[in-house]
């Protein structure tokens, strides 16, 4: 294992998993709530703000 992959496989564990897709988000672990990906935020975003 190269030192980036290892550094990006401990960089994974310390943030939470997205609810709905399970890929890593911008939040620690810590974080209560659910956490949504960034892509995931944004399209719950556009689902939201259209919804008139």
């Amino acid at each position: 294992m190269t030192e980036e992959s290892a550094e990006g496989a401990r960089g994974a564990d310390e943030y939470a998993a997205c609810v709905l897709c399970q890929e890593p988000t911008e939040y620690p672990k810590t974080v209560r709530g659910a956490t949504l990906c960034p892509v995931c935020e944004w399209q719950e975003a556009q689902r939201t703000a259209c919804s008139g």
